[in-house]
């Protein structure tokens, strides 16, 4: 199960092409997305009410949605707006999500519109500061959101999934410790004087450091529902104050991890990393793309494995260590938000639906 009343990464606005919509399954509900005449990223039910056809099988004409089927229009609040040689202004109108473009991203609410509150969106500041600069990508994962929260909240897989990369065996020596307040989950992990990995030794360098050097070494990971991870990574100088060091002895980035669900068991996996030394570098925003990717690429393969056992024996339980704490608490924060939805949901009434759309 995932949370509806919720915002989601959709995707990003490349995605959405002048003439041609882009399906995608969230949350388990079929939408197409497309830019209406203003320019406005908009979401309507993947579905034509004439005879039922994918609406992203279709093409956008002035700021218009056409079917692709018999070319029926369809309006930005999921009414139909025409159709060639007929009359169809008493179709029944089809369901539009609220969306709202901001930080690089398009993002979407699944649930009820009423709910919908721009005001509720995960705030990212470095995505708007000049300082920082973002690389990043996508995967397609056949996995429960839940194994991917659960993957980022504990680091400890990196010594065994990313030994070329990013593991080493300071992480399994080093003990997590993991700390809740309200809907936010923290697991944090630091290293003293040990050897940087190869993916850090790369980002030293690139910062123009010595990267044969002891350095301490942390991983703060955050969860914030519905599914977002961020973690505060980073290397620095040996004896120059860790985590606290200042900016011309360490190397350090934001890991941005965006969760969304397509179904019980498949994700939409939008990950990138953030970092606050040499944006203007482009060459080096690409490395560090590049070497990413193919970590995240070891992770897929995985958890994918992963999801095929649990399906294969649903029945077995699964257990539990110190290191999987900060996993546990957010699928407790997740199952208690659930909960207050269904409960919230019991009690409403029905409300007409209305645009709700915002671009900045």
């Amino acid at each position: 199960m995932f949370l509806k009343n919720a915002w989601y990464v959709a995707c990003t606005p490349d995605e959405i092409g002048e003439a041609k919509p882009l399906g995608r399954k969230i949350c388990g509900e079929s939408m197409v997305f497309y830019r209406a005449a203003d320019g406005i990223a908009t979401a309507l039910e993947d579905f034509c009410p004439h005879r039922g056809a994918p609406l992203s099988l279709g093409f956008v004409r002035d700021g218009t949605l056409v079917c692709g089927y018999h070319g029926l229009e369809m309006g930005c609040t999921g009414k139909t707006s025409g159709m060639p040689g007929q009359r169809v202004s008493g179709f029944p109108t089809i369901r539009s999500y609220p969306v709202i473009e901001k930080y690089g991203f398009v993002w979407v609410w699944p649930g009820d519109h009423d709910e919908a509150d721009p005001a509720n969106l995960l705030h990212l500041p470095w995505a708007d500061d000049p300082a920082w600069a973002h690389g990043g990508g996508l995967y397609h994962i056949r996995c429960d959101y839940r194994l991917m929260i659960d993957n980022l909240m504990d680091l400890t897989h990196e010594t065994y999934v990313h030994a070329s990369s990013i593991g080493q065996k300071e992480i399994d020596e080093a003990a997590p410790k993991t700390t809740s307040s309200g809907d936010e989950v923290i697991t944090s992990r630091f290293m003293q004087n040990i050897m940087a990995p190869p993916f850090w030794r790369l980002a030293l360098r690139g910062n123009g450091l010595d990267d044969n050097v002891p350095v301490d070494r942390w991983q703060i990971c955050r969860f914030t529902p519905p599914s977002h991870v961020m973690i505060e990574v980073g290397v620095a100088h040996a004896g120059h104050g860790g985590y606290e060091a200042p900016a011309e002895f360490k190397a350090s980035s934001l890991v941005v991890d965006f969760i969304t669900p397509e179904t019980e068991s498949s994700i939409w996996y939008f990950w990138g990393m953030a970092r606050n030394f040499r944006p203007e570098d482009k060459d080096l925003t690409a490395s560090i793309r590049e070497g990413q990717g193919k970590i995240f690429a070891e992770d897929l393969e995985m958890l994918e494995q992963q999801q095929r056992n649990l399906d294969a024996w649903p029945e077995r339980a699964l257990l539990k260590l110190n290191i999987d704490a900060g996993g546990v608490l957010s699928r407790k924060v997740i199952d208690r938000l659930l909960a207050e939805e269904r409960k919230s949901n019991s009690q409403k009434k029905v409300i007409p639906i209305e645009r709700v759309s915002e671009r900045s």
